[in-house]
């Protein structure tokens, strides 16, 4: 299948029969517009033609068309005579009437550029990657009306002894690497072979015995190796794999590609605390795809006056996100927003060289094996982070995130208790513990368990609420996908280099101006932060954070995406099968048809036959388009002509992903269409490996938080805990504890109701959606502090160390 057909006309290689003069001059070969192009840029031949093309009334040729042309000799490789001549090509000028014009200026040696010059090159040399010590050859093959003579030069030098169709390199060195061409002379006339560029890769002697692959696949042989440097210093990274034709690179930075960073090694000259994060490339070659290792670059910055490390300012030795985004409820309201929220933090947090975990739609045994995954990644000096977006309820100072399997009404026992993940985090000495939490904080009248969870006394907490108690956080009503309220206004202040709670304080006054909001959404900051800790500090890893360690072997893993595979079918076609995560538990694959015998009118390979446990819609599958599957982040970042197939929950896999891809032919030569089946096995892919789906363990984290389940004895509707219901209603404040303040703080205990989307009207008595309301109790619960000596005074000490950020609801 093409993946491009808009090849501009004068990049278009087509060999003409000179003979022809009604052909479009923008067809002439490349090797004869090049040369006549010389011979008009000299003395300024072009002008003289423009001039008559200008009395040519056929023709348009202005003042400012001249100008334009002009202005290309101030362009590296520039030709005031191409661009003329593409205009008048773009005009339908044919060869006949161009060599009017030449002849009318009596420009010999320009009609001798269009003489055809007999010389027809079969076969052109091919760019090629090879190891140093290795033989290479490069070929060139020609027919003319006489015999043909070759030269061979390297860039614009001859290469010596070199007049035969074949360059041999025996045996092929460092000092050889370049650009390689060979001219044709026949009579007369000559032409050019395509340019060749030879790479040599200087690699161990382990693998001086490695052939070039038959398969096409590329193989890599020089990995990058991870550094640790100093701000001003260089950066040099390398990449090596052989292959004909030459491999292509592209550099990527914490996930992301990197501007103009497309060769085998990649350098940056003075580098900044910025250029810190984990470097992999991506190699193609031959329509196949792998990648190299991901390396830590770290750079180490020090004081401008004495040259010393700085050791004033805080660092990580990690940092660790998990980010989770429910939003198909089974028994609930589905949202939009957690998905596009999600996939935005993602791409930031991994700017700040954070290991992100980013997952949808995760049922309540899944969401605890996550967090059971995520504390497995945590360790001493670790910076941690926690985004949850989704329905949510809070009780008694505590949070409760929802599962999309979770019952209507749902309790306690159904859900995750979030300090309970904290506790857990404390275990492991973090030295930062962020939580970000889009939902809702109503009271659940259906769930009367008071929890109890022993929290340590630690100056690193940091709670970021995408509303106030007692109240509602929103998504924008919108046909299309766009961020909830919190995210929209977080994502321009996260990469800020500034406290944690600075940022947040600072995306609170930028949602107190959003006047759709205004006065029924506002961030709240709680915060025992004592150091000026920021989500933008180094890493230094310690003892625990090297990248040989099992947990972070078991991270890269689970993030690795499968290999792009060639599916070569008996009659003759060949497809290309590719894979992208658009989520760590959402796969993306395309297929595209690479090969297609003549004899075929059409084909089509479509995938069939996918785990019954992935439950995708077959009506969304092999797609022509990504929006089609419901994938609408990818759009524009994946090749075009292909069929896509989305797969949102990977995580559900039980064993490897294996499935059939199902080709259906027509042949022009017969009515039926024939059908081939090939069977696919692409392993576990990216997070299926961490098995999420089993059953959780008796000792996770919903033991931490004491929840014996009794019924509820509220009014039977539903517990509105909905973290995107748009209410009306304004705030009542209730007082109630704050579990981290030894003071009576407001709570507010209404449940709200069904309103309106934000971004509509809002019409009617704001107070009429608290009708059936009842008021939540107003008992102040202590939440007792987990130390051996002086409990109270230490207690205090604590809360009185934390710090309570609220913008008034």
């Amino acid at each position: 299948m093409r993946t491009s057909e808009a090849v501009s006309a004068c990049q278009s290689p087509i060999t003409s029969d000179m003979n022809d003069n009604s052909l479009n001059i923008n067809l002439l070969k490349q090797s004869v517009l090049k040369r006549l192009c010389e011979t008009l840029d000299k003395a300024k031949g072009w002008r003289k033609l423009g001039e008559i093309v200008r009395n040519d009334k056929r023709f348009k040729m202005s003042v400012d068309d001249m100008d334009v042309c002009s202005l290309k000799v101030l362009e590296v490789d520039g030709s005031p005579s191409r661009m003329m001549l593409k205009l008048m090509g773009d005009q339908g000028c044919v060869l006949g009437d161009l060599t009017g014009f030449l002849q009318i200026m009596g420009h010999m040696d320009a009609l001798q550029c269009l003489k055809p010059s007999g010389i027809q090159i079969l076969v052109h040399p091919q760019s090629v990657a090879v190891i140093s010590g290795h033989n290479l050859r490069l070929s060139c093959c020609a027919v003319g009306a006489s015999q043909v003579q070759f030269q061979w030069f390297r860039k614009t030098e001859e290469v010596p002894h070199s007049s035969s169709p074949d360059l041999v390199f025996s045996p092929v060195q460092l000092k050889d690497v370049g650009f390689y061409i060979c001219r044709v002379n026949c009579g007369n006339s000559y032409e050019f072979s395509h340019w060749a560029q030879v790479d040599v890769l200087d690699v161990p002697p382990r693998y001086g015995l490695i052939s070039m692959p038959s398969d096409g696949r590329p193989r890599v042989l020089i990995q990058p190796q991870p550094q640790r440097l100093l701000v001003g210093d260089s950066l040099f990274l390398e990449c090596g794999t052989i292959g004909r034709p030459l491999p292509q690179y592209q550099w990527y930075r914490n996930g992301a590609p990197i501007k103009k960073a497309t060769k085998r090694k990649y350098n940056v000259q003075y580098l900044t605390v910025e250029h810190q994060g984990r470097y992999r490339c991506e190699i193609c070659c031959s329509k196949e795809r792998t990648w190299s290792n991901e390396v830590d670059v770290i750079i180490e910055d020090f004081l401008t006056n004495d040259q010393y490390y700085s050791l004033e300012k805080p660092y990580a030795t990690d940092k660790v996100a998990l980010l989770i985004g429910n939003l198909t409820y089974r028994n609930h309201i589905q949202l939009k927003a957690p998905m596009v929220d999600v996939y935005d933090l993602t791409n930031l947090l991994r700017q700040l060289n954070f290991k992100v975990v980013s997952l949808l739609d995760l049922t309540e045994s899944e969401m605890r094996n996550a967090v059971e995954e995520f504390l497995s990644l945590l360790h001493k000096g670790v910076y941690g982070l926690l985004y949850y977006a989704g329905h949510g309820y809070e009780n008694f100072g505590h949070s409760f995130m929802v599962p999309v399997d979770a019952p209507n009404p749902y309790h306690s026992a159904n859900c995750l208790c979030v300090q309970s993940i904290l506790k857990l985090m404390q275990e492991k000495e973090t030295g930062l513990n962020v939580f970000l939490l889009d939902m809702c904080r109503k009271r659940n009248f259906h769930d009367e368990v008071m929890p109890n969870v022993m929290l340590k006394v630690t100056a690193n907490i940091v709670f970021g609420y995408a509303t106030c108690q007692d109240a509602e956080a929103f998504e924008l009503s919108s046909s299309g996908f766009s961020n909830g309220v919190f995210i929209k206004f977080l994502k321009g202040r996260l990469l800020e280099d500034e406290k944690i709670t600075v940022l947040l304080d600072r995306v609170a006054e930028d949602m107190g101006q959003f006047d759709p909001t205004k006065g029924k959404q506002a961030l709240e900051i709680r915060s025992s932060l004592s150091e000026r800790r920021s989500l933008a500090d180094p890493i230094r890893p310690g003892e625990y954070s090297h990248p040989g360690q099992a947990h972070n072997l078991h991270w890269i893993k689970a993030h690795e995406l499968p290999e792009s595979k060639v599916l070569d079918f008996d009659c003759g076609v060949q497809i290309k099968m590719d894979f992208a995560a658009e989520f760590s538990n959402v796969l993306v694959i395309y297929t595209s048809i690479v090969k297609q015998p003549e004899e075929m009118l059409s084909c089509e390979a479509h995938i069939t036959n996918l785990p019954l446990e992935l439950d995708v819609d077959p009506k969304l599958m092999n797609k022509e388009t990504l929006e089609a599957t419901g994938s609408f982040l990818l759009s524009g970042r994946l090749p075009q002509h292909c069929l896509y197939t989305r797969l949102s929950s990977i995580q559900k896999l039980r064993d490897e992903l294996a499935f059939t891809v199902c080709l259906q032919v027509q042949f022009k030569s017969l009515e039926d269409v024939v059908q081939w089946n090939m069977d696919v096995n692409i392993g576990k892919p990216l997070t299926s490996k961490l098995d999420l789906n089993r059953p959780a363990r008796k000792n996770s984290c919903q033991q931490t938080c004491l929840m014996p389940h009794s019924p509820s004895t509220s009014p039977c509707h539903s517990p509105a805990s909905d973290r995107r219901f748009h209410s009306q209603s304004p705030c009542f404040p209730q007082h109630h504890a704050n579990p981290y303040l030894n003071v009576s703080v407001p709570l507010y205990g209404a449940v709200g109701g069904h309103g309106y989307p934000l971004g509509f009207p809002m019409h009617g008595d704001p107070t009429h959606m608290c009708e059936n309301v009842p008021s939540s109790p107003s008992t102040p619960q202590s939440i007792p502090i987990e130390t051996t000596d002086n409990m109270e005074d230490m207690q205090n000490d604590f809360m009185s160390s934390l710090q309570f950020y609220s913008r008034p609801c």
